[in-house]
């Protein structure tokens, strides 16, 4: 298996800390930001408690990665619930003269990390010219980033041994990664944006804090584009994912978006997730087919060969550099040598047994890609999603919040599903059916 790493620019030979890779659990650790100057500045806009707005936006964006089809990290913490570990990170690295306290803040300095930049290409000089600092005539250089920020009025604080305050944004994602996946460990992944400031200065603390490879393997995605321009909240350009799913089936989103490899960037298409989602259709009539066919009399079924080549085309994508395109392209492939087993399938077992095998390879691969996971889309049981939504209405509805209750009942209502209170409890069916 090979990996772009953008540490050294190149593809590698993806060797994990524990030998092995395939077949092995990964673990995976999904941070949350839930303080920081955006979300004080609308708490104190709506006069609530900057908990209360993280937490809104962590809850919406759980219902918006259900929806298409996203699991969650198998740890999700969040900054406020670590303050005790990013204190102690900033104490390693002011006892190893890499970070200084001045007036309640702590910064670190660059200029004692000297690989700070390789990550981005970098050098100090550039930096200058492009990094995003804050003047402060109390820094030793205008570069140096802040990893713990004095308390100011109408904002929340902790204690720690600098004053009370609260952390940078740079050092929460480091002491929450090394908590849960220890000082070293294999791979991080984000948005291209990121490279530079954000996971250079993870490096730099992380790894003048303890002497030892932060992560091992570097992997940043391309961006959505909206026309010609990067799709950012900073240009009110977006498109949000509740919309999207009312128009569109996830599976279909999730379709169009694996057949633009992930380093690329993709531009959003109406008319490419409309073909996306009939190429989708053409999986589940397959589906429908090959668990139709019925005996007769023999009939020679495809070469076993055939169909093991198209899957070892698909692992082979996949273990390039994650080659989502290539990897589609092998299942399209597949499909088509199926559908030309499925009359053959109707007269004889022996094709049979090859449709049944190539359709359990397909099952297989669509999921490594999380397709083929829902059912249906004409009958059968809720999917997560919608499941986890009418639970979180009916404790709205224990504890008597009848707004949230109603809320949720319309969420559930816009993804296409109804709810019914019965004395049995809630009874929830796709509409129409």
């Amino acid at each position: 298996m090979r990996i772009y790493n953008t540490l050294t620019r190149k593809k590698e030979d993806f060797v994990p800390l524990s030998p092995g890779y395939k077949g092995y659990q990964v673990r995976f650790v999904k941070n949350f930001t839930d303080v920081d100057d955006k979300i004080i500045r609308r708490a104190n806009a709506e006069g609530v408690p900057a908990l209360e707005v993280s937490e809104r936006y962590i809850r919406e964006f759980g219902a918006d990665m259900a929806a298409i089809g996203v699991r969650p990290g198998d740890v999700e913490p969040k900054a406020t619930e670590h303050i005790p570990e990013m204190v102690a990170l900033i104490e390693r690295l002011i006892a190893r003269g890499l970070a200084y306290a001045v007036d309640g803040d702590v910064y670190f300095e660059i200029r004692r990390f000297p690989p700070y930049g390789r990550l981005s290409g970098k050098n100090l000089d550039e930096l200058l010219a492009g990094a995003r600092v804050e003047v402060d005539e109390r820094k030793r250089d205008p570069r140096d980033f802040a990893l713990w920020k004095a308390a100011k009025p109408g904002e929340p604080a902790w204690p720690s041994p600098w004053g009370a305050g609260r952390p940078g944004w740079h050092i929460e994602c480091s002491a929450m990664s090394m908590r849960y996946l220890g000082e070293s460990f294999d791979v991080h992944g984000g948005g291209e944006d990121l490279v530079f400031p954000h996971h250079e200065c993870e490096i730099a603390q992380s790894e003048g804090a303890t002497g030892a490879p932060f992560a091992r393997y570097w992997i940043h995605n391309g961006f959505v584009n909206l026309g010609a321009e990067k799709m950012s909240k900073s240009l009110r350009n977006t498109l949000t994912i509740r919309d999207i799913v009312r128009r569109h089936d996830p599976d279909a989103l999730r379709l169009w978006m694996l057949g633009t490899h992930y380093r690329n960037p993709i531009e959003w298409s109406e008319e490419r997730v409309r073909e996306a989602a009939r190429a989708l259709g053409r999986f589940t009539r397959l589906f429908h087919d090959a668990g139709t066919s019925k005996g007769g009399s023999p009939a020679p079924a495809a070469p076993a060969g055939e169909l093991r080549v198209l899957v070892e085309r698909f692992d082979a994508a996949m273990d390039d550099d994650f080659n989502t395109p290539q990897a589609l392209g092998a299942m399209f492939d597949l499909s088509r040598a199926l559908y030309e087993l499925v009359d053959r399938a109707r007269a004889g077992a022996g094709a049979r047994d090859a449709l049944a095998a190539g359709v359990g390879a397909l099952r297989r691969l669509g999921g490594a890609l999380g397709l083929f996971e829902r059912g249906p889309a004409d009958g059968g049981p809720p999917p997560p999603e919608i499941e986890r939504l009418v639970a979180e209405r009916g404790a709205a509805r224990t504890r008597r919040d009848w707004k949230r209750s109603d809320e949720l009942r319309d969420e559930i209502q816009r993804r296409g599903w109804t709810v019914e209170d019965t004395p049995g409890g809630p009874r929830v069916t796709r509409k129409g059916a």
